[in-house]
């Protein structure tokens, strides 16, 4: 049905066979703090390096740039791990007025070909995760073609989705990836997400998100 289509069940860290992410989200959380630590550490050990060497009546612009290139690379793995933690937080302890079924996030990734986007849907159910979730997500890209307003459902644009519904089914997140390509003289202002769970978790998450905001990210 989709090329790329991801789901954390909740057995085991890393990639299973196919390509499918599967997360212990559990598992994950304690090893993301402790790699977050040590990773504050080093970016500290680092840090101090990097000032006796600027202090230094003689630089060595070697090691200054070594250590400039380090700050930079471990301060992109705290960030990722930051954003990571909170993501773990959100799923397992989350607010009272934000349970069950969520759109949580939508990336859009400019293509090498004009019009071209990598698109990445993440869908999550937040705090009652010991069962599955299943249902439907459709996505509409809502744009404006000749000066009228129109929708196109993303099967239109993808040829990674066969379905006007994706479907799902995971306990903890799932994400939706692909690429889209809009037609010609289109141009698309918002992007519409409704995803629909069935039988004993029956319910439904809308979310709607501004083209140009999570293109500009």
């Amino acid at each position: 049905m989709l090329c790329a289509l991801s789901g954390a069940v909740g057995y085991g860290v890393g990639w299973s066979q196919g390509g499918h992410r599967i997360v212990d989200v559990v598992q994950t959380r304690p090893s993301l703090a402790r790699e977050l630590a040590e990773v504050t550490q080093e970016y500290d050990e680092v840090r101090r390096r990097m000032v006796q060497l600027e202090r230094a009546s003689a630089i060595d612009e070697q090691a200054l740039t070594t250590a400039r290139n380090t700050i930079a690379e471990l301060e992109g793995r705290q960030a990722a791990l930051e954003a990571d933690l909170t993501f773990y937080r959100k799923i397992m302890a989350p607010s009272e007025v934000s349970k069950g079924l969520q759109v949580d996030q939508l990336s859009l990734r400019q293509g090498r070909v004009e019009g071209q986007y990598a698109f990445k849907l993440v869908l999550t159910q937040v705090g009652d995760n010991k069962s599955y979730i299943s249902g439907v997500v459709v996505v509409n890209i809502i744009g404006d073609r000749n000066g009228e307003q129109e929708v196109i459902p993303l099967r239109d644009l993808s040829g990674d989705v066969e379905e006007l519904g994706v479907r799902f089914r995971f306990r903890y997140f799932q994400d939706v990836e692909g690429m889209l390509t809009l037609p010609d003289n289109f141009e698309p202002y918002e992007i519409q997400v409704v995803a629909k769970a069935e039988g004993n978790k029956a319910s439904e998450a809308e979310r709607t998100f501004d083209w140009r905001q999570i293109t500009r990210n």
